[in-house]
């Protein structure tokens, strides 16, 4: 490809508009206007309704709340966590969370062993019961995540993730980064 004054090459990339490059980050700030940031607004209220809908109507049937799933899936996802990690990650109070731990338990969900080294602190794990339990609640809102994701993309996954993360406080985004560390490590092998 040459340009018309001559016959010196002309790269494909000189023939875009300016206007075609991407923009770098933040130099199009007209989404940060109030109309746009209500708009987000609703849509994390409406994906919040629906995502945790799906998980809803299965807790309903076993008469359980959003809390028990909440306290389920971080049990899951952290086996031999402590009541006190527990309370730190879900902010609620001791008072809540000892009406759903002894309702999990008391339905065979989760069990409580004491510490090794401090026999006073209570490690919470799932039961076979409550892996079940929570397998079955991961797989309901997997599909809505799977669908949605399928139908963004790759970047606007990652896109997603980004602004979630800038949503989250600190002590959120030390809890993923440990909890990405630990999936990439290498699984020690029983002897």
């Amino acid at each position: 490809m040459s340009d018309r004054k001559g016959d010196s090459p002309v790269r494909p990339s000189a023939l875009l508009p300016v206007a075609a490059a991407a923009p770098a980050a933040g130099a199009n700030l007209l989404f940060l206007r109030e109309e746009e940031m209500r708009l987000a607004q609703d849509l994390l209220f409406f994906a919040y309704r629906d995502f945790t809908n799906a998980a809803d109507l299965v807790l309903s049937q076993l008469d359980l709340g959003r809390a028990h799933h909440r306290a389920l899936h971080f049990i899951g996802r952290n086996p031999g966590i402590s009541v006190s990690e527990l309370l730190a990650i879900l902010r609620i109070t001791k008072q809540s969370l000892g009406r759903v731990l002894s309702l999990l338990v008391a339905r065979g969900y989760v069990t409580q062993t004491p510490g090794r080294a401090d026999r006073r602190q209570r490690r919470l794990s799932l039961t076979a019961a409550g892996t079940a339990l929570e397998r079955q609640l991961f797989e309901r809102q997997r599909e809505r995540l799977a669908a949605a994701y399928r139908e963004a993309g790759g970047a606007a996954v990652e896109g997603f993730r980004r602004v979630m993360r800038g949503i989250m406080d600190q002590a959120a985004r030390a809890y993923l980064d440990g909890a990405e560390q630990t999936a990439r490590e290498p699984r020690a092998r029983p002897a």
